[in-house]
Order: structure tokens, then C-alpha cells, then sequence
């Protein structure tokens, strides 16, 4: 399925020109979540008009005997509530450096949490999505119950409008339809 585009604000344009040059030579995931990839979600929260909360580095123990506890580099929910994380969670992000494959798993477990973290809060969803990024390419996964599905492409940053029409379409709530991945 095709995603649509959508075009990133004169913000967002203006907040990656500067940084993007600065987290490709500081080179560490701690710089390039700081300043590419919390600019984007931010944009995602923006073009949401707010309905959605973003965090970052928030605990998401969910259930640690299965191991899905720890921290989530990026949760995104459907809710405008910022103070604590509430459900549904629809997407976690998990900031690789460089290593996108190497970020596969844990993704996946992110994701699972999430799916957990809804059906314990009574928040069906059909599908719990994830990104495993380190800034400047971007691959999503879709976990429906029993099956995750990877996509094969990765979207660079050098065309974040692809990104954004991936992630609005993930958390609009008026979407009667799937991202098929």
C-alpha cells in the first residue's frame, strides 16, 4: 500500500536543516533522538492537533517476568494526556545507532508491551505499530495478535514527508482502514 505524503511544517524543515548536519557528526543515539527524532514525532503530535501524547525515555514495565520492562526510547498514544502514559499506545520508537537490524527485537518487544499494556487497560486495538530508527532512515513494523509484520523498505530522512504520512496515518483516529506493511 502507498502511503501518502505530507508536508512537514516551515518548523519542522528549519528544526532539521540546523541539527541534521550536528547528529550525523556527533554520530551517538542520544543526539540523534535529541534532534531528529523528537522533532518528528513533535511534528506528528502537531499535525495530530494534539491528540496524541509523546514520550521519551519513559519506564514501560509492563510485565517483567516475560522481560518486556525497561525503557522506551519514544511512545506515542492516542490520548492528549501528557502526564502519564494511557492506553491505546499505538507506537514505540526505539533509536538505534546505525544499526537498524540490531534493533529488530527489541522493537518487537516494545510493541508487545504495548499490545499487553492496551488489552490490561481495556483498549482493543487491531494493531500495535513500531520504528526502529537511528534519525536518519526509518523501518516500520505492525504487530497484529500472533504476527509481526516487518516492512521491507527504510525511509530516509532526506524525505521526512514520506515519514509523517506514515506515522499520521498510523494514529488517525478517523482511519477506518490498516497500514498494510
Amino acid at each position: 500500500m502507498a502511503y501518502g505524503e505530507i508536508q512537514g511544517s516551515s518548523w519542522l524543515q528549519e528544526t532539521l536543516r540546523e541539527p541534521l548536519p550536528l547528529a550525523l557528526t556527533v554520530h551517538t543515539e542520544k543526539s540523534r533522538s535529541a534532534l531528529l527524532i523528537a522533532s518528528i514525532l513533535i511534528a506528528l503530535r502537531k499535525l495530530a492537533q494534539h491528540q496524541v501524547s509523546l514520550f521519551s525515555g519513559t519506564d514501560f514495565s509492563v510485565d517483567p517476568g516475560q522481560g518486556l520492562n525497561g525503557g522506551c526510547d519514544f511512545i506515542v498514544s492516542r490520548s492528549p494526556e501528557q502526564l502519564f502514559v494511557s492506553a491505546p499506545v499505538f507506537i514505540g520508537v526505539e533509536a538505534k545507532n546505525e544499526n537498524i537490524k540490531g534493533g529488530l527485537a527489541q522493537g518487537m518487544a516494545a510493541m508487545i508491551a504495548a499490545q499487553l499494556f492496551n488489552d490490561r487497560k481495556g483498549s482493543v486495538v487491531a494493531a500495535v505499530y513500531g520504528a526502529v530508527t537511528p534519525g536518519t532512515n526509518w523501518r516500520f513494523l505492525k504487530l497484529e495478535p500472533g504476527t509481526v509484520y516487518i516492512d521491507q523498505r527504510e525511509y530516509c530522512i532526506d524525505r521526512v514527508e514520506k515519514i509523517l504520512g506514515i506515522l499520521v496515518f498510523i494514529v488517525d483516529v478517523n482511519c477506518p482502514v490498516l497500514p498494510e506493511l
